[in-house]
């Protein structure tokens, strides 16, 4: 019966945030073309045939259909989903002098289209900074100094000449004094040599650290690799709380780094150093969804506590995978 359970609350969650984020993404398409007055055919969340659909005073058809795995805005002239253009229809609305052309996206001016598609990747991002901004306000977030408690010998963190007690300042001259900021620099940059600065007894000094590449399990039981340099860190972590304006800055810091991040880990794809493991599609998306959702509900708290916790781990999850969704 638990697995049951553990399998409904898992499927309902990832239906729940994609739905939710598909959502947003194709409205960021829509509300702009609107704002161009482009046609539009149909705006579905999901795809397959329609469970339910209404048509508004547009005359655009509203759907929620079967498979709950994406969603699209289809407009007139469109082939499919993907609004490749469908040039037979296109030419024969063309020549039908009852069709306002005027209206149809593939006639629309090249920057009305350029930013109608920009906008399904910016709501994605705006939705993050907003959901980031609320989890600071509500929780504030966890700061924990990269001060170094112990050092693994042989690793690269102790060939380089690291001892206990350095505080990391920089890298490459970025700020890595937070231990979250260190951890995401260094597991995208295996066996690449980084300029380091690090904090001795009150005086800087410039070292150059070679990450190593070592395997580890993900959040889901697969495995990917990572740099590693063989440090452990202070476990105090005291909580930041922030005003309003302070949590909209923590939620755009947060979007443009990890823009960033993925951004130098798409590119070391490329260059043949990164397996690309890291990045998941549908499946991985769903199974990542459902062990944050059960693994908040399974948690030996009341129940309206696990409710709540249930939700803010999904608000969570969302903000960062909307950034994917940007990105991607």
């Amino acid at each position: 019966m638990t697995l049951v359970l553990n399998l409904i609350i898992a499927g309902f969650s990832f239906v729940l945030v994609l739905g939710f984020l598909v959502f947003i993404h194709e409205m960021g398409h829509y509300s702009v073309a609107r704002l161009f007055n482009v046609a539009i055919d149909k705006f579905s969340i999901g795809f397959g045939k329609s469970i339910a659909k209404k048509r508004d005073s547009y005359g655009t058809e509203w759907a929620i259909s079967r498979i709950p795995l994406g969603g699209y805005v289809k407009f007139s002239g469109d082939m499919g989903m993907a609004s490749n253009p469908d040039i037979k229809q296109l030419e024969e609305m063309k020549a039908n002098a009852s069709t306002d052309i005027g209206r149809l996206f593939h006639f629309k001016p090249l920057y009305q289209r350029a930013l109608v598609v920009l906008a399904g990747p910016m709501a994605n991002f705006i939705l993050a900074i907003v959901l980031l901004a609320i989890m600071a306000l509500t929780f504030g977030t966890y700061h924990a100094e990269s001060r170094v408690a112990d050092v693994v010998p042989g690793e690269a963190a102790s060939i380089a000449g690291i001892l206990p007690n350095d505080k990391f300042l920089t890298m490459d001259g970025k700020d890595v004094s937070d231990f979250k900021s260190l951890s995401a620099y260094v597991s995208i940059r295996s066996e690449q040599e980084i300029d380091t600065v690090i904090l001795r007894d009150g005086q800087e000094i410039d070292i150059k650290i070679i990450p190593q590449r070592r395997e580890r399990k993900d959040f889901v039981g697969g495995t990917n690799k990572i740099g590693f340099i063989g440090v452990t860190f202070e476990g105090d972590q005291p909580i930041k709380t922030y005003s309003f304006p302070q949590a909209i800055g923590y939620g755009v810091g947060e979007v443009g780094n990890t823009i960033s991040t993925t951004g130098t880990y798409i590119g070391r794809i490329f260059r043949g150093k990164e397996d690309g493991k890291a990045l998941g599609g549908p499946i991985r998306i769903a199974a990542i969804t459902g062990k944050v959702a059960v693994d908040a509900v399974q948690m030996e708290i009341p129940f309206t506590q696990r409710l709540k916790n249930w939700f803010f781990s999904l608000l969570q999850f969302s903000a960062y995978l909307s950034i994917g969704l940007g990105v991607a």
